[in-house]
């Protein structure tokens, strides 16, 4: 059986402008610059490209399920359709229990059993420590990005997720 190599992309913050509430608004819903061209150049060395996000805004009943496949929509369209899986947790724990809701790691673990990902050789790129620890549990290595976490905070951390790609491939680091 041949095993795939995969970059798990968190949403907010990595893929998409994190705006310190919801996103589930087209008009909010703003890729980041070089997202694209990240994607392209981690397609192109072989990756496959899923995204793992927490949406707990639909147990809370802020948005539906329709607002986030629209925003998934939109990011796939914004990216030349390079995105491999979406996948998404409903749940939030004032709500709803879920192992699917990172930190927890069932959404990396389902990708990686319906699309034979080698988790030695896969990566998660998030912003924020959950999307770490979600990594750690399921065996990937992982790289923070943004400027939520002061420097040094993880070993692996860059700025945005074209850097965060170049560390992958090989060409940083």
């Amino acid at each position: 059986m041949l095993y795939q190599k995969c970059v798990f992309l968190d949403r907010d913050g990595v893929l998409n402008r994190e705006r310190g509430d919801y996103t589930y608004r087209l008009d909010d819903f703003e890729v980041l610059p070089r997202v694209p061209e990240a994607l392209a150049l981690l397609k192109n060395n072989g990756y496959l490209l899923i995204v793992v996000t927490n949406q707990g805004g639909i147990a809370k009943g802020l948005f539906t399920k329709t607002d986030v496949l629209a925003c998934h929509q939109k990011l796939q369209l914004s990216c030349n359709n390079l995105i491999d899986g979406l996948y998404y947790a409903p749940s939030h724990p004032d709500y709803s229990e879920s192992l699917s809701r990172k930190p927890d790691s069932l959404m990396l673990e389902r990708a990686m059993a319906k699309y034979t990902i080698d988790p030695a050789k896969s990566w998660m790129v998030g912003d924020s420590l959950r999307d770490l620890d979600a990594a750690e549990k399921a065996g990937v290595k992982a790289i923070l990005v943004g400027d939520k976490y002061e420097a040094g905070t993880y070993p692996m951390q860059v700025n945005d997720l074209w850097e965060a790609a170049q560390v992958i491939v090989g060409k940083r680091g």
